[in-house]
């Protein structure tokens, strides 16, 4: 028998969302939704166990999100399928995410990506997500070339990988403020067969609030940056990405509503960027280049 519990969230609760340590033998597969795009701060938790939840349980549930949850029986199913089973495999530029259940289903001449969708944020479903894969690919089929690169809150890597895929050359160094992310970066990188490390070609994974890491400074600086966060962080980091970048460098900046792109461009335009793609839709994807007299 299994069971889903649903307990409503910010969506900055959804992004944060932690692995959870129970106590019980089969801990539950966690997924974040946003059910209503034009509510974009009004997001769900789901808890799938394969067990009757007890108290203990629901309280730990109930601290990670803004909401009461509420516990459903659904029968003999398997209850990590249905977790993923609405989760249909999404096409972003020359890019296909797909989880598990969609495994096989490559189109021809798609680049492709396994990512697992039990821990939340970042499987490419979200606007943001596809549309920093869509921007990528744009960069790249443009001619651009990047050779050390960052990708600032990865939640799940997949926007690391994107890059690395892209540029396979590259040094790529991915972070994210929450470690049981960076856990799940690298599983999905195991998955991907994206190889580890310091190297040209390969990633490095890092626990990071921020830019505040003694390995972005070692790393720095970079020629392109990822940030899939929210409008204010991105606001606040402006200073800090342009220190971070060659004098010619570009930053990808996602996770923001249309009606927030006004202020994040003004924020980077005071130092220097140009804006290089706009993007589009409720959740544009803003890339600007630095101009070089900043460097």
């Amino acid at each position: 028998m299994s069971y889903r519990v649903t307990i409503p969230c910010t969506r900055a609760q959804a992004e944060a969302l932690p692995d959870l340590e129970l106590d019980a033998a089969s801990p539950p597969v966690l997924v974040a939704d946003e059910p209503d795009p034009a509510r974009s701060d009004d997001w769900l938790i789901h808890a799938y166990f394969d067990h009757e939840p007890t108290a203990e349980e629901l309280k730990q549930l109930a601290a990670l999100a803004s909401g009461e949850p509420r516990t459903e029986q659904l029968g003999e199913a398997d209850w990590v399928t249905m977790s993923q089973a609405g989760l249909q495999p999404i096409r972003a530029g020359r890019f296909y995410v797909h989880t598990p259940t969609n495994r096989g289903s490559v189109p021809p001449g798609a680049i492709p990506f396994e990512i697992d969708a039990s821990l939340a944020f970042g499987t490419g479903q979200h606007a943001t997500t596809s549309g920093c894969l869509a921007a990528l690919d744009g960069l790249e089929r443009s001619g651009a070339a990047f050779a050390n690169i960052a990708d600032i809150g990865t939640g799940t890597g997949l926007l690391a990988f994107a890059a690395l895929a892209l540029w396979p050359v590259a040094k790529c160094l991915a972070t994210d403020i929450d470690a049981s992310a960076i856990d799940v970066a690298r599983d999905n990188a195991a998955i991907n067969r994206v190889t580890l490390g310091h190297g040209w070609g390969e990633l490095l994974l890092a626990e990071a609030d921020g830019m505040d890491s003694p390995l972005i400074a070692a790393r720095a600086p970079f020629d392109l940056i990822i940030a899939n966060i929210l409008a204010g962080p991105l606001i606040e980091l402006a200073p800090d990405f342009a220190t971070a970048l060659t004098p010619d460098g570009v930053v990808m900046l996602a996770g923001l509503l249309d009606s927030q792109a006004g202020a994040v461009l003004r924020a980077y335009e005071a130092l220097g960027f140009a804006l290089r793609d706009p993007g589009a839709g409720e959740w544009p994807v803003l890339v600007l280049q630095k101009a070089a007299r900043n460097g």
